[in-house]
Order: structure tokens, then sequence, then C-alpha cells
């Protein structure tokens, strides 16, 4: 059985696939922080801006791969055209995502991405793997489509990882509602611009979900 909080159709806010239609499974649990604000500052990942703890979210629950491939399907608008995609993230979907769930996905029809911290191996059969690591955690995903970091990280700099296969390579501004901090959101985006400017291989993502609104 699959622990899912939430699934629900947007526009992809982040990264390259920016802009585009998708159906989000976000699958409960991670392993770099439990999701308690207790221990939110002991964590590897101390700055998380996602609710991934339950199961009580929109069409949330526990699910066989075919029921939970019947609930992602039926979020997709009926007729439309192209092919259609689901981003499977979290928490942490590499705890829970395997053979058999992206067989059914296939299947189905869908083209399929996945946002991993790269702590867990991904299968190859995915077809866009984004990993954005975090902390001091060990990368053991370091191949894919897209590495997208969150930026800065003091145990998580762009050249720890530039040995990395990755087709594209973007830096995401920090954000500070998730952190103790006095610095402010505009420092971030102006070190991680900063960053990119000096360092032509790395990208600027921005939340676009964030900035104008949508889920």
């Amino acid at each position: 059985m699959y622990s899912v909080k939430e699934i629900f159709y947007t526009l992809q806010g982040e990264g390259r696939q920016a802009g585009r239609p998708a159906v989000f499974c976000r699958f409960a649990g991670c392993n770099l922080w439990t999701g308690s604000e207790a221990r939110r500052g002991s964590s590897i990942c101390d700055f998380c801006d996602t609710d991934f703890v339950g199961v009580d979210g929109t069409l949330g629950g526990r699910y066989s791969a075919q029921k939970l491939v019947q609930a992602i399907v039926s979020c997709w608008p009926e007729g439309l055209p192209g092919h259609p995609l689901v981003v499977l993230t979290g928490g942490e979907p590499m705890l829970q995502v395997d053979e058999t769930l992206v067989h059914e996905l296939h299947a189905a029809g869908f083209e399929i991405a996945i946002e991993t911290n790269g702590t867990l191996p991904v299968p190859a059969s995915i077809d866009w793997i984004c990993v954005s690591p975090k902390g001091i955690s060990e990368i053991v995903q370091t191949t894919g489509h897209e590495l997208k970091l969150v930026y800065p990280q003091r145990q998580a700099m762009p050249d720890r990882f530039i040995d990395f296969d990755f087709q594209h390579h973007y830096l995401q501004p920090l954000d500070k509602s998730y952190i103790a901090t006095s610095s402010d959101d505009d420092s971030f985006v102006q070190q991680t611009i900063d960053y990119c400017l000096q360092h032509p291989q790395w990208r600027l993502s921005l939340q676009t979900h964030k900035i104008t609104g949508i889920r």
C-alpha cells in the first residue's frame, strides 16, 4: 500500500518544466525530517516548505498501485491534448515508489517525473528525474535530467555537485519563511542571481506557484 498525502492537478511551479500542466501525487513521509516543527532545527532538511505528514489532503489515503493510478487518472481533465504528466513528489517519494507503480502509470499513458532528495536510487524507467540535494545527506542518485539545488545551503553548496551527471542545473533561492534567520528573501534571491551570473552552468529557478498563488 502507498501512503499519499494529496493528489491534485496544477501547473509545475519550478525548474525545467515550470508552467507545464501536471497531476501532482505527494507521498507521505520523508527520511530527512519527520515533519514535526519541534524537530525542524535538528533535521538535515530544516527548511522544508511542504506538508507531507499524514494522508488527510485532497484525495489522500492508502492505495494499492491500481487504485492510486485510478485516482491520478481521475485528476487529468478528460479530452486534453498532449501527453499527460504526473509528478511524484513528497516528502520523499522514493520511500514508496517502485517498479509496479511506474509500470501501471506508464500503462495508463502517463509520462512520469519525480522530485527526490537523491538519497535513494530512482528507477531508470522514470521519464524525468529531478534531484534536490539537502544538507549533509549522502546522494546516491548522481545522474538524472535535472539537479535543482536550494541555495544557499552551508553544507550543500553547488561546487559539491559539479561532477554529477545531469542535463540541467538550477539554483532556487531559499525561502526564508521556513528557517530561523534575520535575512530577508531578497538577499537570498540576489545571492542566487549573483552565483548564476558567475557560474553559467547554473540557471535561476523561482517558485512560480508561490508568486502566482496557484497550488
